[in-house]
Parts: C-alpha cells; sequence; structure tokens
C-alpha cells in the first residue's frame, strides 16, 4: 500500500512559545476563593470602559452603512488627519497624514512592521526584558530576537553602547518601548534620541513602541524630541495603540508613524492582513481624540496614582522589592532564592488569590522577577495586596 506524508506546518511556527497569559489564568481556576476574590495582575487592560459619550459616538457610527464598507488601506483619511494632528501638538512638529497608518491595534503595527523590515535570517535588537509578543513575532518570521539585556540598577533602561556592540551585518532594528511593558520604566529622553542616533549612523530602523505615550507622568512635556530635531523619517517608526488610553482593547486600534517611502512598503502588508480597520471604530475615536481629552487626562492621573499605591502596598514586606512601576505596569523582585518564578506565581494565585505573570514569559534571566499590571485593578484591590502577601511563603 502506498504511504503519503505528514502535511508539515511551519517550523519557526512551532518553535515559537505558546501564547503565555492563558497559562497563567489556568493557574488562576485552582484558586478556591478562601482570601476573597481574584486580584487578576496578569494582563494590561483598562479596568473601567471608555465615557458614554465615546460608546455613544461607536453606535451611531455603525449605524451608518458606509460603515459596512471597505476603507482606505491605510485607515480612513479623517483619523489619519486627526492622529496627525494630536501627534503635532504631542511632539511639538509637524506630521502629514501620509506619515500615518491606522491599524487592528499596536500587535499588528508591530507585526506589519517587522514584516517590512526583516526577513528570515535577520536579526532585531529587543532590550529584555522584552514584550512577550514581540519575541513571538520575530520568532514566527524567522528572524532572531537579539537580546539587549537591562540592568535593575539601571532602572531597566537600555545601554547604547551595549546595544552598538550586538549589531552585525543581518541587523535590521532596534526596538525600544517606553513606558515599558513589562518593566514600567520610562526611557529618558536622551536614552532614546541617543538610540535615534545610533540607528541613523548604523544605517538601522530604531522602532518606538509607544502604547503607553498618554501614562507618563503629568509633569513630562513630552515623550522625547526625535521627530522634532532629527531627520527622523530615513530611520526612525513610531507604533501607538488607542487600546489604553481610550480604555477600547476590544476595538483593535492602533497607529504606525514612518516616512512615506516605508509606509508605502507597509501598506503592502497591511493590504495583505487586513485590507482596512474597522471604520465605525476609527469614526468613534476620530471624534474622541478631542472629545474626551479631559477624560484622558483623569485617566492618566489615576492610573499613575496607582503606581505610587502599589509601590506603597508592597513597602512593608520584607524580601519583596519593586524594581521598578509606571504606567501599567510594575517589575517586582521575589524573595524565594532558587524558587522558578511560574512556581511562585502559580503558588501566589492558589494561596493568596493573586495571579502575577512570571518574569521568563518576558525573556533570559527573569526567574527572581514577577510582572504586576496594575491598570485593571481598583485602588482598594491594591491596597489589599499587602495583606494578601503578609506571611506568604514557600
Amino acid at each position: 500500500m502506498p504511504t503519503t506524508a505528514s502535511a508539515q506546518l511551519n517550523p519557526d511556527l512551532i518553535d515559537t512559545g505558546t501564547p503565555p497569559i492563558p497559562e497563567a489564568q489556568g493557574w488562576a481556576r485552582a484558586y478556591g476563593g478562601a482570601r476573597g476574590p481574584l486580584i487578576d495582575l496578569s494582563q494590561a487592560v483598562p479596568g473601567a470602559p471608555p465615557p458614554v459619550t465615546l460608546l455613544e459616538k461607536l453606535a451611531a457610527a455603525a449605524a451608518e452603512p458606509g460603515s459596512t464598507r471597505y476603507g482606505g488601506i491605510t485607515g480612513d483619511a479623517a483619523l489619519r488627519e486627526a492622529y496627525a494632528a494630536e501627534i503635532s501638538r504631542i511632539y511639538g512638529t509637524a506630521f502629514a497624514p501620509a506619515e500615518v497608518a491606522i491599524t487592528s491595534g499596536c500587535n499588528q503595527a508591530y507585526v506589519v512592521t517587522m514584516m517590512a523590515l526583516a526577513r528570515a535570517g535577520d536579526n532585531v535588537l529587543l532590550p529584555t526584558p522584552w514584550y512577550f509578543n514581540h519575541e513571538m513575532t520575530l520568532t514566527m518570521l524567522g528572524v532572531e530576537a537579539r537580546p539587549l539585556p537591562c540592568a535593575p540598577e539601571a532602572g531597566f533602561v537600555p545601554d547604547v553602547a551595549t546595544a552598538e556592540a550586538l549589531i552585525d551585518d543581518r541587523t535590521r532594528a532596534i526596538v525600544l518601548v517606553t513606558p515599558n511593558n513589562p518593566t514600567g520604566a520610562v526611557y529618558p529622553p536622551e536614552t532614546i534620541a541617543a538610540f535615534a542616533a545610533l540607528c541613523a549612523r548604523r544605517g538601522i530602523w530604531l522602532v518606538l513602541d509607544e502604547t503607553y505615550r498618554d501614562f507618563l507622568p503629568a509633569d513630562v512635556a513630552k515623550p522625547h524630541e526625535v521627530f522634532a530635531t532629527t531627520s527622523w523619517q530615513d530611520s526612525v517608526i513610531g507604533l501607538y495603540s488607542f487600546s489604553k488610553a481610550y480604555a477600547i482593547p476590544g476595538w483593535r486600534l492602533g497607529a504606525i508613524t514612518a516616512g512615506e517611502p516605508a509606509l508605502a512598503q507597509i501598506g503592502k502588508v497591511l493590504d495583505c492582513v487586513q485590507i482596512s480597520p474597522v471604520r465605525a471604530g476609527q469614526a468613534a475615536v476620530t471624534w474622541g481624540i478631542d472629545g474626551i481629552r479631559d477624560w484622558r487626562e483623569r485617566n492618566r492621573a489615576e492610573i499613575n496614582a496607582r503606581a505610587d499605591l502599589f509601590r506603597q502596598a508592597m513597602a512593608p514586606l520584607n524580601g519583596w522589592r519593586v524594581l521598578s512601576a509606571g504606567a501599567y505596569f510594575a517589575y517586582v523582585a521575589h524573595p524565594f532564592e532558587g524558587v522558578k518564578a511560574a512556581e511562585v506565581a502559580r503558588r501566589l494565585v492558589e494561596d493568596c488569590g493573586v495571579l502575577a505573570l512570571p518574569g521568563p514569559y518576558f525573556g533570559p534571566g527573569q526567574e527572581n522577577h514577577l510582572r504586576i499590571a496594575i491598570a485593571n485593578v481598583a485602588a482598594d484591590r491594591i491596597e489589599g495586596l499587602r495583606e494578601r502577601l503578609t506571611g506568604f511563603s514557600l
């Protein structure tokens, strides 16, 4: 009898790690509720819905027959214009709508950007700890995710000299995430400027993921000067998500800022993976950029207050150290030397009803760490952490 060979899947995809958050959420199912309701600090999601006025704009836009038709590959003109005006205000320099593409979330913005910049066998520098979806994307594309270690004693801020030593003839980009996921670290403007200068000099791209830009402390005048003071279009690409600041992760809207030649190539990828972003959501956000600005500012203040509250809640706990906290996240060193972070996280949720993510989800060398997402729980739940963790042992 003739035999048939088994059809094969892409080996690079098979080598890509499984999305980790569902695994951690599976541990939570073993929690019996003895310490009260689960405190879920695992995923970066807004803790409250957006204003009703924004939801009403979405409903009205969804009822328009035009919203059912295909839109522009790089997004509807109205949102591209509104977002270009918004970032012109933020960075103090003019952006053209032609330098903006709207995407189905920032994860998609990252995927299509990486597809445009690198091919199998190339490498991209990712500061570690890294956002796991960034590494997963590169692995499934056959692109090496080259770790750029960031030391806790440096506040998890990457060092430009260390990065330059890792660049070779297959390096296509350096990715920076600020404010950072997973650590919450905010990179100083001079650090971002130094990386932009390095990338321009070495002929590679700086990909700047500013998903959490809206949660910088209120006294920060602007995130950085790179867009205002350099010829950025040839070597810098900016990424953004509307999900967090507008509390609309389910609408899947993000943005890419790039020079027109680069955006033309990215547009080819977008045409294959999305055709056009969801149009009703685009219409609502176009209004919301100005329409809920005051609400967004109050939300910024609330999230920054939670970071301070988390530090206060953890301070009396012996051995637990908050290494960094900002925007949506805190990065914590646990006190159990030699115990794998996954075991700490599993026991923490089973015994205390507190769900955090193990550090190794975010790259090599992170066994002593846990990531805490502080934005999706109310202030009183954060205050309850001290009582939950007091006396916890393995």
